[in-house]
């Protein structure tokens, strides 16, 4: 009997997405000073390589919470502007309360799918950034494009991911063993995921493919440091949806079991003075 062949569905993926950032936004709002302190030094990176100044007008894809946003519209001042958008309405509407709390009136948010950026105005940004966004995508290319026709000649495109599983075991050590334990099978072929732009050249190699030019790539060793073990798992508990996607075939039972098992294995990088889990960004810019 011939074996069904699997293939990647990108719609019921994006359904998949979607939900997961509906459950998680909350999570993701409570850990944003987290988020700052660890991605925050890379975020900056970011921002200087896409040239965003005083003044500048920004698209944010994939915004999440707005964390970052935040970062951005306090660097472009009340003469600039920042789009936040992303497929989760929930995670927009606390991108939009910490904007309001942190007295920006330069930041608005849209409920919009990374790979329909053509829905807005043509060349109406100077620099479009995706944090940690495009490994979301199951159409790359389609959202560069994208984020191409809302630039402004000239205007910049900056992007960050995750390097390669090997050197962001805080994340690929949960990701294996439920897998494993859940007797789950590898991704698909074309199938996004937290390392799919990570390998060498690969991300600039995607920005090469959508016509972007002078595109600069800069890896940045950027460690996860929290308390203690107990602190990392309970953030990837409750911030990272997929993981709960990637267990719900599991038991209550199985799940505790689980969860024991990722502790022990990350243990290894807790000491005395906290948690320090290896984590390291690829951060990409490219000119229109």
């Amino acid at each position: 009997m011939a074996t069904e062949q699997r293939t990647f569905d990108p719609i019921n993926y994006k359904k998949t997405t979607h939900q997961q950032w509906e459950s998680a936004a909350g999570a993701w709002h409570k850990w944003g000073p987290l988020l700052n302190s660890w991605l925050g030094p890379a975020t900056e990176t970011m921002l200087d390589m896409a040239g965003i100044v005083e003044g500048s007008r920004v698209l944010d894809v994939a915004a999440g919470a707005g964390e970052q946003s935040i970062t951005i519209g306090q660097r472009v001042g009340p003469g600039g502007h920042v789009l936040a958008t992303d497929l989760s309405p929930t995670i927009l509407q606390f991108a939009a309360q910490s904007a309001k709390e942190a007295k920006l009136e330069n930041i608005e948010t849209r409920v919009l799918d990374g790979e329909n950026l053509t829905e807005l105005d043509g060349g109406s940004f100077d620099a479009v950034i995706s944090r940690v966004g495009m490994i979301y995508f199951p159409d790359q290319q389609k959202a560069l494009k994208g984020m191409m026709h809302t630039l402004k000649e000239g205007g910049k495109i900056a992007a960050m991911v995750y390097s390669t599983a090997e050197k962001n075991a805080f994340f690929s050590i949960p990701v294996s063993i439920i897998r494993r334990n859940a007797n789950l099978p590898a991704p698909l072929p074309q199938q996004p995921g937290p390392f799919s732009l990570g390998g060498d050249g690969v991300l600039e190699a995607a920005f090469q493919k959508a016509g972007l030019k002078n595109i600069d790539v800069q890896v940045i060793d950027a460690p996860l440091r929290v308390k203690s073990v107990t602190e990392c798992i309970d953030f990837e508990k409750e911030s990272f949806g997929a993981l709960h996607q990637m267990m719900s075939g599991l038991s209550e039972s199985q799940q505790g079991d689980t969860w024991e098992e990722i502790e022990r294995e990350l243990r290894k990088f807790e000491s005395d003075g906290g948690f320090e889990g290896p984590c390291e960004l690829v951060v990409a810019s490219g000119v229109k």
